[in-house]
């Protein structure tokens, strides 16, 4: 997972919607800042996003691509939550080469429906409760898709398109297909790329908070910008304090684009992302969600 150079790679984000999710990339353009990315982050947007929020993030200095939707074919499944639908249209950024992301979690009750949820078995510690021989040879590695890393490939990206439309929705939308889909080229990397927070009490044996570099605010009630501290596990200490520096980042205005714009390495980031390059592989144009995804093209 070498980067050479930087000049053909960004890390790309979706949005949808006209509700407070632009708070989310606002933070996530500031956070790159603060972590003094090389990269610069590309926000792929649906058509119901309100143009007044892609001027706020136009105004943090991220390059903003709008995408069409894309639908799964008609099925009666159930996702587990409803608004996994939306999340179908990630798929207009794919790529090439292995696929690296983090493994998840199976043991919050969104999995309740799936047979590791049921026998208590997790890939984040299979020791713990190993898989029964008779259910035959333990599911395959299955990553969380907040955040993957990969080089764009205009072959996989119709290749994926297309093996959609015959392949009926799961529960977990999007993601399930992913992992289908690059099953055979899937990487696991460390979790400090990913935090998914259930691991802070699900196995917090393997998780070392001091070296984090990426958290997915991903449990019910964990959006800072919604924050109250009221639902399950969000009264733990470890949430509030990665919560307040979230809202540290957000708040810093030295951080705004207007305080970098004027740098030599910032001009360089922002006019490379106005060329069209490979981004038009995103065409009719781009497409993120405040979940971090992070693409290589090399």
């Amino acid at each position: 997972m070498e980067m050479e150079s930087k000049g053909n790679r960004a890390y790309v984000t979706f949005l949808a919607g006209n509700g407070d999710y632009v708070k989310g990339v606002v933070g996530l353009a500031k956070g790159l800042r603060k972590a003094k990315s090389k990269y610069p982050l590309v926000v792929a947007v649906l058509p119901d996003v309100p143009v007044d929020h892609c001027k706020i993030l136009e105004s943090q200095g991220c390059i903003v691509r709008e995408i069409e939707p894309v639908y799964p074919p008609p099925n009666h499944a159930q996702f587990a939550m409803a608004y996994y639908v939306i999340n179908y249209s990630k798929l207009r950024i794919l790529g090439d080469g292995y696929f690296y992301a983090v493994m998840d979690c199976f043991c919050e009750k969104t999995w309740s429906a799936t047979p590791q949820y049921q026998i208590g078995y997790c890939q984040q510690c299979p020791e713990k409760v190993e898989w029964p021989p008779e259910m035959g040879p333990p599911p395959p590695l299955y990553f969380n898709a907040g955040m993957f890393v990969f080089e764009p490939s205009f072959l996989t990206y119709h290749s994926l398109l297309e093996t959609l439309q015959v392949t009926p929705p799961t529960s977990f939308a999007e993601q399930d297909f992913l992992n289908m889909f690059f099953r055979e080229i899937y990487r696991p990397i460390p979790l400090v790329y990913n935090l998914v927070l259930a691991m802070l009490w699900r196995h917090p044996e393997n998780v070392d908070l001091d070296n984090v570099k990426v958290v997915h605010y991903c449990a019910a009630g964990a959006k800072p910008w919604r924050f109250t501290g009221k639902e399950e596990n969000m009264q733990r200490e470890d949430i509030k304090m990665l919560v307040k520096k979230w809202w540290d980042i957000y708040r810093d205005d030295s951080l705004d684009w207007c305080n970098e714009g004027s740098s030599e390495e910032g001009k360089h980031q922002h006019q490379w992302c106005k060329r069209p390059m490979l981004f038009n592989m995103l065409v009719h144009h781009q497409q993120p969600n405040y979940v971090h995804s992070v693409v290589s093209d090399s």
